[in-house]
């Protein structure tokens, strides 16, 4: 009933994604959400989110910010960054998911979408076909809008648990 919301993988953290592992594996480009995903709320690029950066096109990868924020928001947060971006991405609509693989050069076999929140980021992405991470929010701290949505994804993620838990017995 929820599956169509779980992510393919669940991790605390963006900084503890195993990007080599991913690149070993024939993945080519990452969508990343910025609030709450590799920053806090609001947040400038920290220098561990530069850093990431960094070590992801040394690497090889492509990489592509896509967030339903204003563009001096996002803009804001690239200055140091200086990657692809879509503003005002209307996440879950998949049509900008799509558009960030285009300005990438890859597609829905060699890219990974990593974001904080399932029923936007994990739900449009799952819907573009492909794979996702979701991570746990860097702050507990959010607009109401955003708590309320917590609260329904913890019962989806109730079930997520559930049925990877089934699946490794």
């Amino acid at each position: 009933m929820f599956q169509r919301f779980y992510p393919t993988d669940y991790v605390n953290s963006t900084y503890e994604i195993d990007f080599r592992q991913l690149y070993e594996n024939g993945y080519r480009g990452i969508l990343f959400d910025i609030d709450n995903t590799l920053v806090e709320h609001g947040a400038d690029a920290s220098e561990r989110a530069i850093a990431l950066f960094q070590q992801l096109r040394e690497m090889g990868f492509q990489v592509c910010l896509i967030s339903n924020n204003n563009e001096e928001r996002v803009k804001r947060f690239n200055e140091k960054i200086n990657a692809e971006y879509i503003y005002k991405a209307s996440k879950p609509s998949t049509k900008n998911y799509i558009k960030a693989m285009d300005k990438m050069g890859t597609n829905t076999k060699n890219t990974v979408f990593v974001g904080d929140q399932l029923f936007t980021d994990v739900y449009g992405a799952n819907r573009a076909g492909i794979r996702t991470y979701l991570v746990k929010p860097i702050n507990k701290k959010e607009e109401i809008q955003i708590v309320l949505k917590r609260k329904l994804e913890k019962i989806v993620l109730y079930f997520y648990e559930k049925e990877r838990k089934r699946k490794k017995a």
